[in-house]
């Protein structure tokens, strides 16, 4: 997984509420267990018409948020099923962290567990800064993870608070099989100790 130190990206405004894993990822393209075809298949519905042409409302389709490594997005993002599709999606399409007001639990353990940054600020400092980003000619926004903070283009500063569990997997670069091999070392010695007691286990 890529370690999450800073970054310096386009942030592009989805300020919509509600919007959940089958918008994100629609269960058209849940066929596999990998991640082939999530690319295709996020924001499908809501990205291009029935033509399979862009919808030219939709904010991905527009400049400069084609380039967008950042959403800004409104309450309970991510809601619906625990699809992790919808993450692989994001990821896949270069989406590095999501800013909002609040986001569903199993989504936002998915976005850690696949090194997407989720910072969760207050409703009316996220609608401020939507508003930021809708009318300034400059959309790029620098996060800071091990100063938790952003920094905007008119040098304002937004702290937020993250967890230091989450933290540290994103600033190590872990999923989950990462952190259990930072004690491989203590598994390895219960395995032999264990082995040495019970040999015909082995």
């Amino acid at each position: 997984m890529e370690k999450f130190t800073k970054l310096r990206a386009i942030a592009a405004p989805m300020p919509a509420s509600n919007i959940d894993t089958d918008i994100i990822m629609p269960k058209a393209f849940l066929k596999r267990i990998d991640k082939e075809g999530v690319l295709e298949g996020l924001f499908h519905d809501v990205r291009l018409d029935e033509q399979g042409n862009e919808r030219a409302d939709f904010v991905l389709n527009q400049c400069p948020y084609r380039d967008a490594q950042i959403l800004i997005t409104g309450p309970n993002f991510g809601c619906g099923s625990s699809r992790e599709h919808a993450v692989w999606g994001l990821q896949k399409r270069g989406i590095r962290c999501l800013i909002g007001s609040s986001f569903a639990g199993i989504f936002f353990d998915n976005c850690t567990n696949n090194g997407i940054l989720v910072i969760v600020l207050p409703v009316e400092t996220v609608s401020n800064l939507i508003d930021y980003i809708q009318k300034s000619a400059d959309k790029s926004v620098h996060i800071d993870l091990e100063e938790e903070r952003i920094v905007l283009p008119d040098s304002t500063t937004i702290k937020f608070d993250i967890e230091p569990s989450r933290k540290s997997k994103l600033l190590k670069g872990l999923d989950p099989v990462g952190q259990t091999l930072e004690r491989k070392d203590k598994i390895i010695d219960f395995e032999n100790t264990y082995f040495q007691q019970f040999p015909w286990l082995k």
